[in-house]
């Protein structure tokens, strides 16, 4: 798509969110609530998320009945809810108009003329709360629109009241095409939803379609390849382009400080000079890169570098991000939404550096295609942990053409087990795991449910 949204809410009054209780569908609603539209909602099951939108005086209908409709001028839904869905029906036969969840995005940050949105593959959502965190502490006032909980704000959406909206900008079925950013901030450009793209020249065409419609400025990750090929053919004329990573040809480097530590410190380096020094809160090298790329970003647009490091200091990661979630027993319970052979890697590899006796990596496979697509590369990085337990593969949206099992990656991994429920995996690793150890759920879909369940076992010894 090429068209702007700019018009696309005149003469709308009233809006009714199908799915309002999805990561991605509750901060377009805060939005528009606070905008003064009449909002309305409908979902399938209760959440912190729905109690949050209920205490602004929302309705939510608990299921999807035609009649939840009625009075609509607009009607959003989720990629998740299917076109014979009760609501969407009604709304068609009622001649309501119907948009995706992205197109709305596209329309909400389009009423914003500094709009921040950060794509790439891995590191969205830490690196959008980040920037948001940056922003809001150095008074910039922004809205923001992200993909999980930020302690900071209390949830995943922010109201501000200036020019600036921060956001994830999705790159799955080109979603990230409905934004027409002020500046767009690649972080990295990998492999990825190939059930869509097919290949990685196809996801390399879309972000070059997206930094091609971004109107100011491009923070671009210089030290990934991909990335690179991608910069090469976007039409950067009348573009600022900045490039951060650990390489000395960036723009902004990261230089690591002192001894090894799980929580890295290190310096902002700008063409050789040094900015300002940073200690983060959140472990890994791969927060370091997230960090990196939120400093050069805020930098770029004149955020004093003073509020860049105490912002970057004081963040404490976002829901489902490496979350530690208690010490049970002397067990470390820990939840992680990785869910791609990289992301994997890096919370892995993070996971056994932290001194730990045992690292018992939970996985969930996130749906069969990406798992029969990156089956070996999955076992490959699975097997960093000391012992390895596996659900059932969530299908999210897909049936199983591909004949693809959790025992098929099982097979590959030395003393991996798999269970078919959460109940049996939480009977496993609490009977199996010793003080010292740590215990970490992972995966894209709802394993932190796994995650509660060992923590109450854990708690209940």
């Amino acid at each position: 798509m090429t068209e702007k949204y700019e018009h696309l809410l005149d003469d709308v009054k009233t809006i009714h969110f199908v799915g309002i209780g999805g990561s991605g569908m509750c901060p377009l609603a805060e939005i528009m609530h606070s905008e003064g539209y009449i909002i309305t909602g409908s979902d399938t099951s209760e959440s912190d998320t729905l109690m949050r939108i209920r205490s602004y005086g929302i309705p939510v209908t608990m299921g999807h009945y035609p009649e939840n409709v009625d009075g609509a001028d607009l009607v959003v839904y989720t990629a998740a809810v299917k076109l014979d869905n009760p609501e969407l029906v009604a709304a068609r036969e009622k001649n309501i108009p119907t948009i995706e969840r992205s197109v709305m995005l596209g329309a909400v940050a389009s009423r914003y003329k500094k709009a921040i949105a950060v794509s790439g593959t891995h590191g969205k959502t830490t690196t959008t709360s980040m920037i948001t965190q940056i922003l809001t502490m150095a008074n910039y006032d922004p809205t923001a629109v992200i993909g999980a909980k930020l302690p900071f704000i209390g949830g995943n959406a922010r109201v501000g009241k200036s020019d600036y909206m921060v956001c994830e900008a999705c790159e799955y079925v080109d979603s990230f095409l409905r934004i027409y950013p002020r500046v767009a901030v690649i972080l990295n450009v990998d492999e990825d939803h190939l059930d869509y793209f097919g290949n990685l020249d196809r996801i390399k065409e879309s972000f070059v379609k997206f930094g091609n419609q971004t109107e100011q400025m491009i923070v671009i990750n210089g030290d990934d390849k991909n990335s690179r090929d991608c910069l090469k053919m976007i039409n950067t004329e009348n573009k600022t382009t900045v490039t951060f990573g650990f390489g000395k040809s960036n723009d902004y480097r990261a230089e690591i400080t002192g001894e090894s530590t799980v929580c890295d410190s290190f310096d902002i380096m700008h063409k050789g000079q040094r900015v300002a020094s940073v200690q983060l809160k959140v472990p890994g090298k791969y927060n370091v890169m997230n960090a990196l790329a939120a400093a050069a970003t805020c930098l770029s647009i004149g955020v004093p570098a003073d509020d860049v490091v105490r912002a970057l200091g004081e963040f404490s990661g976002a829901h489902r991000r490496f979350e530690i979630l208690g010490k049970p027993c002397g067990i470390t319970v820990a939840d992680d939404f990785a869910h791609h052979p990289t992301e994997l890697r890096a919370t892995l590899t993070t996971a056994m550096s932290m001194g730990y006796k045992n690292v018992w990596a939970v996985f969930q496979p996130h749906t069969f295609s990406r798992t029969y697509m990156f089956l070996d590369d999955f076992a490959e990085v699975l097997s960093i942990a000391d012992h390895v337990v596996l659900s059932e593969i969530l299908p999210v949206r897909e049936t199983n053409t591909y004949n693809i099992y959790a025992k098929d990656l099982a097979d590959k991994i030395d003393g991996c087990v798999w269970f078919k429920t959460f109940e049996e995996i939480a009977d496993y690793v609490t009977k199996k795991a010793r003080p010292d150890d740590l215990i970490i759920t992972i995966g894209g879909g709802n394993v932190y449910m796994c995650a509660d369940m060992i923590m109450s076992k854990l708690s209940g010894k």
